[in-house]
């Protein structure tokens, strides 16, 4: 059950990201980052209340409390740095930077919470690091500008917290029903975005965000929200050394997305990196 789980997050994440794509184009990344939080945080209430798990937040013990709070500021900075390198980037490029967080995860996982590779995923992940090198290899045509290359160091960003983020939540939603403790989780993420946006006074450009920019931003948060409940819920009954793989297979559908309402085409070394990284992720599956 898990696994349909994984999969359903993955194809909800895959369309965050272009969504969330098209929504930043004309604003700012760190306020269209909170707009989307106001929505995520509501869908995911609504699902509390739904499921009807309110009743159980007073027994949520002070250990999950600080890895549900722990976890929503990694995914917060996580977030912050994603959407800025999507906004300076192609999503061909950042989007397998940011997948890239499953080696990472996996590797926490194993150190933190005893779940031990085998040998089938040490080529998965080998693969994966060589496929997502191919992927963000720069074509001779692109400028070497010093802004074309600062997306990379915000992609990478992303994916180091994203992976914090993979094991904090798996301890933090021990013993928690799993749409609660997303919605704890989303609070923290709009307190972190929110204040940063107050901090560099961004928040008057909020009257000067397009209706086009509005209506992709909401979409791109209930897609994130859809994501987000699958996500927990196939992390609490299932590994996250194999769940988080197959996630990041929504990678898959951005791309095929970007090339439909984006226009981006990969070349050939990108299509073979692609390859690469599904085949690196499905070994890790086994």
């Amino acid at each position: 059950m898990w696994f349909l789980f994984a999969l359903g997050s993955a194809l909800f994440a895959g369309m965050t990201s272009i969504l969330a794509k098209v929504g930043i184009k004309n604003t700012d990344s760190n306020l269209a980052t909170a707009i989307r939080t106001v929505v995520v945080l509501l869908f995911s209430w609504l699902m509390v209340l739904v499921v009807g798990s309110f009743h159980t937040i007073g027994s949520i013990s002070a250990r999950s409390l600080v890895f549900l709070i722990l976890s929503g500021g990694a995914t917060g900075a996580s977030w912050l740095c994603y959407f800025k390198a999507l906004q300076l980037g192609n999503v061909n490029k950042v989007t397998p930077i940011d997948k890239s967080s499953t080696i990472l995860t996996i590797l926490l996982a194993f150190l933190l919470l005893g779940e031990i590779p085998t040998l089938w995923m040490g080529f998965g992940i080998v693969l994966l690091g060589a496929g997502t090198f191919l992927m963000i290899q720069k074509r001779k045509s692109e400028p070497s500008e010093v802004k074309s290359n600062s997306w990379l160091f915000f992609a990478i960003l992303s994916a180091v917290f994203a992976a914090l983020t993979s094991i904090l939540g798996k301890v933090g939603i021990q013993g928690i029903e799993s749409n609660l403790g997303t919605a704890i989780r989303t609070i923290v993420v709009l307190i972190m975005a929110w204040g940063i946006v107050f901090f560099q006074k961004k928040h008057v450009l909020v009257k000067s965000v397009d209706r086009k920019s509005w209506g992709f931003l909401i979409l791109s948060g209930l897609a994130t929200g859809l994501s987000w409940l699958c996500y927990y819920h196939a992390l609490q009954i299932g590994k996250a050394s194999l769940v988080v793989p197959v996630d990041k297979l929504s990678i898959v559908v951005a791309i095929a997305f970007s090339r439909i309402f984006l226009k981006e085409k990969l070349t050939g070394k990108a299509f073979i990196g692609l390859l690469l990284i599904v085949s690196g992720t499905l070994l890790l599956l086994l």
